[in-house]
C-alpha cells in the first residue's frame, strides 16, 4: 500500500521537476538568443538579420507547395511542436496534476483570470483610439521557461509551492491565450479546411479507443491536422494543443504515451525551437530613433503597463480575494509575500507576448513598437519579482533568527 503511494507521487513529482529544471534550462538558452537576435538586427549587418528570416521557402510541388518566409515557418510550423508540448503539459495538470482537484485548482484558475484581464483592461484603457488598440491579448501571456528561470536563480529561496503555484497559473494562463489567439486573431475561416482538421481530430481519438499505441500513426494524421488548421484560418498552433490534449495520460498497452512524448519532445521545444522562435522574431531596431519614438508611444506602455502593473495586481489581487472568500488556498509554505513576488514574475510575458505581437498587427512600425512594450515589461517584471521574493526571504530568515540576529 505504502509502495503504491510513493510509486503515483513520484508519477506526479518526478515529470513536474524534470519539466521544471529543462525549463529553467531552457530559460537560459532563451535570454542568449534573444540577446544574439537584438544584437544582430542592430549590428552593422543589421539588413542581413531581416532578409534572412525574410527569405522564402516553398514545401511541396504544384497545387500542393505551401510557401511562407523563414519567419513563418518558424511560427506557423515549429512553435507548433512548442504549443502540442504546452498540451501536453495541461492534459498532465488536468488528470493527475495540481488543476486535477478542484479546490487546489481553484485559487491559480481564480487568480490566472485576474491576470488576464486586468492586463488587457489596462492595455485598453492606454491605447484607446489609437491603431494599436488590438493588440489587447499581447500583455495577457506568461512565459513559464523565463518565470521558472528567474525562480530557479533564487532556489531554496522560494518555497517548492511558490513553484507550483507559478507553474499552475501560467498553465491556465496558457489556456486563456489559446483560447484568445484562436478567437480574437483569426480573420476568416474556411468552413471545409476546419471541418477537415475536426476530422484529423476525431481519427486521433478513433485511433486511441481502437488501441493504436505507435505513435508514427498519430504523428502522420498531426501533420493532416496541422495543415488543414494553417489553411482553415485559424492559427496553426491552435491544432498543436488540440492533439497535445487528446494524447492519453493512462498507458496504452502497457506504454505511458504522455510521458514519452513530453521527455523526448520538451528538451526540443526548449533548447531549439523556441530559442529559434526568439532569434526569429526579437530582433528588433533600436537605431533611426525608434526608441525614442516607442518610448513615447501609448502602444508600448499599454503593452508594459499590462505586464508589470496589471499581472501582478491581477494575479495577486484575485488570489487574495479568492482565499478569503475561502473559494481556494495557496499552497503549503507560501504567504502574501510569495504571492506578490510571483504575480509579478507572471509579468515576463516573453514568447507568446511576441507571438501575440506578430498576429495582432500588420503593420511592422505597430508590431515592433509592441516588441518594445514586451521587452520592458518583461524585464521590469522579472527584476521586481526577484527582488519581491529574495526581500521576502530575508525577512523570514531575520524573523527566524530572532532578536539576537539583529
Amino acid at each position: 500500500m505504502v509502495s503504491g503511494v510513493r510509486q503515483a507521487a513520484r508519477q506526479v513529482v518526478d515529470p513536474l521537476r524534470d519539466f521544471l529544471r529543462a525549463e529553467a534550462s531552457g530559460g537560459l538558452v532563451l535570454a542568449v538568443a534573444t540577446v544574439a537576435a537584438l544584437v544582430w538586427a542592430n549590428s552593422p549587418v543589421g539588413e542581413s538579420y531581416f532578409s534572412w528570416w525574410g527569405r522564402e521557402l516553398t514545401v511541396g510541388q504544384g497545387s500542393a507547395a505551401l510557401t511562407k518566409d523563414l519567419r513563418h515557418w518558424v511560427n506557423d510550423g515549429l512553435m507548433v511542436v512548442f504549443f502540442f508540448v504546452v498540451g501536453l503539459e495541461i492534459k498532465r495538470e488536468l488528470v493527475v496534476g495540481e488543476l486535477r482537484d478542484p479546490r487546489a485548482a481553484a485559487l491559480p484558475a481564480i487568480a490566472a483570470v485576474g491576470g488576464v484581464l486586468l492586463p488587457a483592461g489596462l492595455f485598453l484603457a492606454v491605447t484607446a483610439g489609437t491603431p494599436g488598440v488590438g493588440g489587447w491579448g499581447i500583455p495577457m501571456a506568461t512565459d513559464i521557461a523565463f518565470a521558472v528561470g528567474i525562480l530557479a536563480l533564487l532556489g531554496s529561496r522560494v518555497p517548492a509551492g511558490a513553484k507550483l503555484l507559478l507553474l499552475s497559473v501560467a498553465i491556465v494562463d496558457d489556456i486563456i491565450a489559446i483560447t484568445v489567439i484562436a478567437l480574437a486573431y483569426t480573420d476568416s475561416v474556411s468552413a471545409l479546411w476546419l471541418a477537415a482538421a475536426a476530422g484529423g481530430l476525431l481519427a486521433v481519438t478513433l485511433m486511441r479507443r481502437l488501441g493504436v499505441a505507435s505513435i508514427w500513426p498519430y504523428a502522420v494524421v498531426g501533420v493532416g491536422v496541422w495543415l488543414a488548421t494553417l489553411e482553415s484560418g485559424v492559427h496553426a498552433t491552435v491544432a498543436g494543443v488540440a492533439l497535445g490534449l487528446l494524447t492519453p495520460a493512462d498507458r496504452v498497452r502497457g506504454r505511458p504515451v504522455l510521458d514519452q512524448l513530453e521527455h523526448r519532445l520538451h528538451p526540443v521545444s526548449a533548447f531549439v525551437i523556441i530559442p529559434l522562435f526568439a532569434l526569429a522574431n526579437a530582433g528588433v531596431a533600436f537605431g533611426g530613433g525608434a526608441l525614442a519614438a516607442a518610448a513615447g508611444d501609448r502602444l508600448a506602455w499599454g503593452v508594459a503597463l499590462g505586464l508589470i502593473v496589471g499581472k501582478t495586481l491581477g494575479i495577486a489581487g484575485t488570489a487574495l480575494l479568492a482565499q478569503r472568500l475561502r473559494v481556494g488556498v495557496l499552497p503549503a509554505g507560501v504567504d502574501a509575500g510569495h504571492l506578490w513576488g510571483v504575480a509579478a514574475i507572471a509579468g515576463v510575458g516573453f514568447t507568446v507576448s511576441l507571438f501575440i505581437s506578430d498576429l495582432a498587427y500588420d503593420d511592422a512600425v505597430l508590431t515592433d513598437t509592441a516588441k518594445f512594450g514586451v521587452f520592458a515589461g518583461s524585464l521590469v517584471s522579472g527584476l521586481l519579482g526577484w527582488a519581491i521574493l529574495r526581500a521576502r526571504h530575508r525577512r523570514i530568515r531575520q524573523q527566524r533568527s530572532g532578536p539576537a540576529a539583529s
